[in-house]
C-alpha cells in the first residue's frame, strides 16, 4: 500500500477538501484525486461522499481513517529506523513550531543546521502550541517546538530547551508604568490584551490572577505574541509578555507576581526520531546554553 495515497486520504478526511489536502501536501488536486481514486479501488470501497463540492467520510472511510493513521505513522517509523542504521542524513524534517519561538529562538538553530545538513528539507508548520500537540499525536508532525504543557496525553514526551521570564508590561507612558509597586488588586482595575484563551499562556495568567478573575477587563484576545506587544505599545492595555520581547516600546509593571513558562521539543514516545531530529534536537539545546 503506497504511503502516499495513505497521506492524501488522511488530508482530505482532514480537510474535508481535495484542494486543500492537496495544498498540505503540496501537490496539484487532480494528483490527489487519482491517489484517492487508487486507494479506493485496490480497497474496494469508495472512502468519501462527493455531494454538491462538500466531502464527507463515507461509513468505510470513518472506520478505516484511525487504522490508515496507525499504518501510515508505523510505515514513517520503519523508514526513519531503516535510515537512521544506515547513517542517512536526508529528506524531509517535518516540525511545528509557534510563531513566537520561531521567530524569537528557531533562527541561530536553522541557521547552522541548514548550513551543515543542507541535503535535508525542513517542512516547518507555524502552529498554536496546543495544536502541535495533536498533529505530534496524530503523526502529523515528527516533532514541536512549542510552550510545554502542564500536562501531556500519555504517548507523548516533553524536552524543556528553554524558561522564558515572564513580565506584566504597559506603554512607556501608561499610568502602571509610573507605579514604583502595584498590587493584583490595583493591577485588574485596569484594562488588558491577553493571549488566546486556548493558550497556555493565558492559563497561565488566569491562574495567577484567580482571586481577581472576575475583575479583569479584556479588551482583545490573539494568538500572537508579536500582536499583542503591538497593542500593548499603542497603549491598548497592559498584558503578559516574555522577555525575549522587552524593548523601548515596553515599559515593565512592578508587581508582585513571578511568572515563567517553559518551552521545548514535543515528539511520541512510541516512535523512532529521525537523525536529522536528533541533530537538530543538539544544536538547539547548544544554542539555549550559549545564547538564551
Amino acid at each position: 500500500m503506497d504511503i502516499n495515497h495513505l497521506n492524501a486520504f488522511i488530508e482530505v478526511a482532514r480537510h474535508q477538501s481535495f484542494s486543500l489536502a492537496a495544498e498540505a501536501l503540496f501537490i496539484t488536486q487532480p494528483a490527489i484525486s487519482k491517489r484517492i481514486h487508487q486507494l479506493e479501488n485496490e480497497l474496494g470501497t469508495p472512502l468519501f461522499n462527493r455531494i454538491n463540492r462538500k466531502v464527507t467520510l463515507t461509513e468505510a472511510g470513518h472506520a478505516l481513517l484511525p487504522r490508515v493513521q496507525a499504518l501510515r505513522n508505523e510505515l514513517e517509523d520503519i523508514r526513519r529506523v531503516a535510515s537512521n542504521l544506515s547513517g542517512n542524513l536526508q529528506g524531509f524534517l517535518v516540525m511545528g513550531t509557534s510563531h513566537h519561538i520561531g521567530l524569537r529562538r528557531l533562527p541561530p538553530a536553522l541557521t547552522h543546521f541548514n548550513r551543515e545538513h543542507p541535503s535535508v528539507r525542513l517542512d516547518l508548520h507555524f502552529v498554536d502550541s496546543e495544536q502541535a500537540c495533536l498533529a505530534v499525536e496524530r503523526g502529523e508532525l515528527e516533532l514541536a517546538l512549542i510552550t510545554l504543557p502542564t500536562e501531556l496525553p500519555e504517548q507523548l514526551q516533553a524536552q524543556h530547551i528553554w524558561t522564558d521570564r515572564m513580565h506584566i508590561v504597559a506603554n512607556p507612558d501608561h499610568h502602571l508604568s509610573k507605579q514604583s509597586a502595584l498590587s493584583l488588586e490595583e493591577l485588574v482595575k485596569h484594562r488588558c490584551v491577553m493571549p488566546g484563551k486556548d493558550t497556555y499562556t493565558y492559563r497561565l495568567i488566569r491562574q495567577a490572577l484567580a482571586p481577581y478573575d472576575s475583575q479583569l477587563d479584556v479588551y482583545i484576545n490573539t494568538n500572537y505574541l508579536e500582536t499583542l506587544k503591538m497593542l500593548v505599545s499603542a497603549g491598548l492595555g497592559w498584558s503578559l509578555l516574555p522577555h525575549t520581547m522587552l524593548d523601548d516600546k515596553l515599559a515593565t509593571v512592578q508587581t508582585p507576581l513571578t511568572l515563567q513558562r517553559y518551552l521545548g521539543v514535543i515528539f511520541h514516545r512510541k516512535r523512532t526520531l529521525s537523525n536529522a531530529a536528533k541533530i537538530l534536537l543538539s544544536i538547539l539545546e547548544y544554542y539555549a546554553d550559549h545564547l538564551d
